[in-house]
């Protein structure tokens, strides 16, 4: 018998957490409620359990989708004169990063490769003689 307390993982709770996080609450803030595990335990969690470690890497993306909800929020209060735009500035600034963090293959920053120069080819020809399908001189 393992030493330490019992695990609290049950499919119920994971649920709730991953609900939480996809829904753009952070790690930490779902950890600082009432009845759930601290962030230690998540990322033990995370590290012995394939299922939970794949199904928290979908949450983290729709997290990241979730902030994408909230920029174009934003924006709109900003152009219907809600929001002041500095501010807005800041906020926004803060949700992109957390965006290219939290899903950095739909929200990262996008690598142009540019081919400058040259491709060389060279073509060697061989002719073969009808009779034994061998090159010529030999």
């Amino acid at each position: 018998m393992p030493a330490g307390r019992p695990s609290i993982y049950s499919q119920e709770l994971a649920d709730k957490i991953l609900s939480e996080y996809s829904l753009g609450r952070s790690i930490r803030d779902i950890c600082s409620d009432a009845g759930m595990p601290d962030r230690v335990t998540l990322w033990r969690w995370r590290n012995e359990n394939q299922e939970f470690a794949s199904a928290l890497a979908r949450a983290r993306e729709a997290n990241a989708e979730t902030i994408e909800d909230e920029i174009s929020d934003i924006e709109r209060k900003v152009l219907t004169e809600q929001v002041n735009p500095q501010a807005a500035n800041v906020v926004l600034s803060s949700m992109r990063w957390r965006a290219r963090v939290l899903h950095p293959r739909r929200y990262g920053d996008k690598a142009e490769v540019e081919h400058k120069g040259e491709v060389g080819l060279t073509v060697n020809v061989v002719r073969m003689t009808d009779a034994d399908n061998k090159p010529a001189g030999e």
